[in-house]
């Protein structure tokens, strides 16, 4: 019997297109999870106590999972989940590498694996901050990013059991703008959207090359997936009225047509986290419950992947300079 390390050993392109998946954009993270049994098995969610990290955490924990919710605001989180089964909340700050490494040392102290990883966590569209070491990296790319690049070389002997999985949360937001390879740290003029967008970009490159780190080895199978349009806190730092203008939600509040609740827009990563479909298929960028195909519009409602999300030589690219910037790196 192939198993599907082996089926996957090799691969460099990821898919492109539906693999023909029974799920869609209307699916919900329980629709996903019905019938699969994830119970002795440990996730860990990045953001899981609000917006769509909140939804994977509850649906995975009624699956029979055990969810470790790393939290910048363990308060915050521990009143969020009061009432949901087998969570587990510990301190996290992403934009601060020594709370990841406290963190990750904190956990590999108490679990001996890691089964599911869903980098969720994420900042959208804020002002300008300064974080890392020498307090100079860029935010988006520090908190979206380097962050979870520390997390998951930290957290990587937990992964080493052949069927781990570790699911990079990006969004179409990736549209706007590759790897700024001259200036990631935008200290050349700042873009608040062309930040997140590059930290999306980055999203998908750090699962495209950590599959092939683990493809000849043990590591986990990783994935990136486009959650679709959500409206939630991410959108803490953009003001009602632009999201009005953008065409985001009608004047009342209401989401626009075409975006979706956050019980559908966490399927995806939970289908990714999860579906035997994908066991061959490692590397590849998710949306609506299957594999993406290439972006042939503008349009980030229909989605789609560019090509520099999934460039093979860029992910590596990506992946030596943040280890360059982090001092880890697990090849």
């Amino acid at each position: 019997m192939t198993s599907p390390r082996q089926k996957r050993q090799g691969q460099r392109q990821p898919q492109l297109g539906p693999i023909g998946s029974e799920f869609g954009a209307h699916s919900t993270a329980d629709d996903v999870l019905g019938g699969i049994d994830l119970s002795g098995r440990t996730a860990l969610v990045t953001g899981g106590y609000s917006g769509l990290g909140l939804e994977i955490t509850r649906a995975l924990s009624r699956a029979g999972a055990h969810v470790v919710v790393p939290a910048r605001r363990p308060g915050a989180a521990r009143d969020a989940l009061r009432g949901t089964e087998r969570v587990e909340v510990r301190e996290l700050d992403l934009a601060d590498q020594p709370s990841v490494t406290r963190f990750a040392d904190g956990f590999l102290d108490t679990h001996a694996t890691l089964d599911l990883l869903i980098n969720n966590a994420g900042v959208m569209a804020c002002p300008e901050t300064r974080v890392g070491p020498d307090g100079t990296w860029e935010s988006h790319f520090a908190i979206n990013h380097l962050g979870h690049y520390a997390l998951v070389n930290h957290l990587y002997p937990a992964l080493s059991s052949g069927t781990a999985r570790v699911v990079s949360v990006a969004s179409s937001g990736h549209f706007l703008s590759g790897i700024r390879w001259s200036d990631p740290h935008f200290h050349d003029g700042y873009d608040r959207w062309r930040a997140y967008a590059q930290s999306k970009t980055a999203n998908a490159l750090f699962a495209l090359h950590l599959n092939s780190l683990s493809a000849h080895g043990t590591g986990p199978q990783a994935f990136s997936v486009h959650p679709g349009s959500i409206l939630t806190p991410l959108q803490r730092h953009i003001p009602r009225e632009e999201q009005i203008a953008q065409g985001w939600m009608a004047p009342d509040g209401t989401p626009a047509r075409g975006f979706k609740s956050p019980a559908r827009g966490a399927a995806t990563a939970v289908w990714a986290a999860t579906s035997p479909l994908l066991d061959a298929h490692g590397g590849a960028y998710c949306q609506d419950c299957d594999i993406a195909g290439p972006a042939t519009t503008e349009d980030m409602l229909i989605g789609g992947v560019k090509p520099w999300a999934t460039d093979p030589e860029a992910a590596a690219r990506l992946w030596q300079l943040s280890a360059e910037l982090t001092g880890l790196s697990v090849a």
